[in-house]
């Protein structure tokens, strides 16, 4: 309010929206948000408007037509808030339209895209310092819920912030957030241990679609309710499935990280992570998700050797050779059938799988060569999109009722249109055929068979939804002569990843101090006090076993598996308390001397 420049970090729920919408309800004029996420934009507008506050968003995937109509209502209109993907403030057109929409308020969401240092780093966002040059005078808030000090050096410096900037940051601790990293013998075990212990709603984040379904059968067979969520499922199953588990009918979300975003679901109990994640910056925000109503939640992240050798191997596979990227763009240009020369904006469906397949490459390969040419801001990718119908007149009302005297047969259904839908003469409405279908009493399936005709007689234009992942092109394809990549930024930003990984590594094998002391000075936040409900905190204050109930604990494990193989959850019911924790330390011990032997099932049987 001061119009001072200003740098915002807060921790995932802690209420980031809040510091640029109230204060630009306060102003005179609209508030340009730049956003990355289309998902989240789509969810604030329809708050917003849910709220009666006007509010607009661009993103990629809108054509031409809807794009204009968007920033003539911002610009013209009595809208509050404009939401902008990054993508889009490079068009022509934007920039036409910038000095009539005159924004009072610049807020810049996930603020880290802007810095090669960041987790998450996007060249489009880079475009921002740009408009700022032609927006002289209007403040900018800067949000972000994890970046390293680097980090927000470098956000501040891209943005040209001011001198008299003002930098914000909230406390990195969750004081009801207990950490936890336990290396069991049988994650499987674990988790459902951990499930049936802790009652309430939880996550469980997964490394892959194929593991979430699985984990998601296993938690069924032990009648623990769940489901499974990722960007491989259409969009009417992953609104239902995320539906049913905020109200609570479903209690265990089985998932990708593309679940999370956005979700303001409070009662979250646990966050177990069934995989190592990345890099801490993801663990801090899909742990983040747990005990937001300020009462104790659990984050708990299991592991093995086994999953920090891989996280080492990604470095190679997520950052490959710059000419095994090319091979792969001059692939992908081809198959999209995009002539050299042209191309710029068109969006094409695009399966990754479909793709890899035709040209026989590896999926791992395609996926990160793509994300390796988004980070060149050549083209964009998103998996999980959703754009639904839309329909808008194309003739004049004295030509629709000449139209109608010739085709009585689509009278209904133009009436239909008309009484559902203000303003559908002028702009794209979004559109609902089951509703529709409903408020006519006629089948879906015909009603989108005369939807279909309408725009072949050229009456409307009418755009069926996609929820199909989307491909779009930023740029014109290149000529092979002109191909370039910067490699040096390439080779920056995969060492920039391996000390992430060996952050989060050393998060994970760091058994001594306090799980938020570790993550808070990660950030730069070195004023966290000791939790005190930490794995670390709790083992510091355990009473070292004697060697007398170290014998007792292993003597009795011993002598119940002599008899035949038993499950581990079956063996701790045999202790008590914090003979529990004895317990755990001494089965340890026992399979790290090959005394006992535990699968991956949980099944523990004598040892060799």
């Amino acid at each position: 309010m001061d119009k001072k420049d200003t740098l915002a970090l807060l921790p995932t729920g802690g209420g980031k929206s809040v510091c640029f919408q109230v204060p630009a309800l306060m102003m005179e004029g609209i508030c340009l948000v730049v956003s990355p996420l289309i998902a989240l934009m789509k969810d604030q507008v329809e708050t917003l408007k849910n709220k009666g506050i006007p509010a607009l968003a661009i993103y990629s995937g809108m054509d031409h037509t809807d794009v204009k109509k968007t920033l003539q209502h911002a610009a013209f209109g009595n809208y509050k808030f404009l939401y902008v993907s990054p993508e889009r403030l490079e068009t022509t057109l934007f920039t036409e339209f910038l000095p009539a929409i005159n924004p009072a308020l610049l807020a810049i969401d996930e603020a880290h895209c802007i810095s090669q240092w960041g987790y998450d780093f996007r060249p489009s966002y880079l475009r921002i310092a740009d408009l700022r040059n032609e927006l002289p005078g209007v403040p900018v808030i800067a949000l972000t819920a994890s970046a390293t000090q680097p980090v927000q050096d470098d956000i501040c410096e891209k943005l040209l912030f001011k001198k008299n900037h003002i930098r914000f940051r909230q406390s990195f601790a969750r004081p009801n957030l207990s950490y936890s990293v336990l290396q069991p013998p049988s994650k499987q075990t674990k988790l459902v241990e951990i499930l049936n212990n802790v009652t309430g709603t939880s996550i469980v984040y997964c490394r892959s679609r194929k593991q979430t379904q699985q984990i998601n059968d296993l938690l069924k067979i032990n009648n623990i309710s769940s489901d499974y969520y990722h960007a491989g499922l259409t969009n009417d199953q992953r609104t239902l499935i995320q539906e049913n588990w905020i109200k609570n009918i479903t209690r265990v979300m089985v998932c990708t990280n593309a679940f999370g975003m956005g979700i303001d679901k409070p009662d979250v109990k646990t966050v177990v992570h069934y995989d190592t994640p990345d890099c801490l910056e993801n663990y801090y925000q899909e742990a983040g998700r747990a005990g937001r109503d300020g009462k104790k939640a659990y984050g708990v992240l299991l592991h093995n050797s086994e999953d920090l050798n891989n996280l080492m191997n990604q470095v190679d596979i997520r950052f490959p050779p710059v000419e095994d990227i090319k091979r792969i763009y001059i692939s992908l240009m081809n198959y999209l059938q995009v002539p050299a020369g042209i191309g710029e904006w068109q969006s094409f469906d695009f399966d990754i799988a479909t793709f890899s397949d035709n040209f026989k490459l590896n999926i791992l390969q395609v996926t990160y060569a793509i994300q390796a040419l988004a980070k060149e801001n050549f083209l964009s990718y998103n998996e999980i999109f959703f754009k639904p119908s839309t329909l808008v007149f194309k003739t004049s009302k004295n030509e629709l009722e000449e139209y109608q005297s010739g085709n009585p047969q689509m009278e209904h259904l133009i009436k239909g249109i008309l009484r559902s839908y203000e303003g559908v003469f002028d702009y794209p409405a979004t559109i609902f055929e089951n509703h529709l279908a409903r408020f006519l009493k006629c089948p879906v399936e015909k009603l989108k068979a005369d939807l279909i005709t309408l725009h072949r007689h050229g009456i409307v234009r009418y755009d069926p939804q996609k929820d199909k992942p989307q491909l779009v092109l930023l740029k014109n394809r290149m000529y092979t002569d002109d191909y370039k990549i910067d490699v040096k930024a390439h080779l920056l930003r995969k060492e920039t990843y391996y000390k992430r990984v060996e952050a989060i590594t050393g998060y994970i094998n760091n058994g001594k101090t306090c799980r938020s002391n570790q993550i808070g000075s990660y950030f730069g936040d070195k004023s966290i006090q000791p939790c005190n409900i930490c794995d670390n905190c709790l083992d510091n204050k355990t009473i070292i076993l004697s060697v007398l109930e170290f014998k007792l604990i292993s003597e009795k494990i011993i002598a119940k598996i002599k008899h035949g193989p038993l499950q581990i959850g079956e063996l701790e019911n045999l202790f008590k308390g914090q003979e529990k924790q004895k317990f755990w330390k001494v089965l340890d011990f026992l399979s790290s001397e090959n005394k006992i032997e535990t699968d991956k099932n949980g099944i523990v049987r004598s040892g060799k």
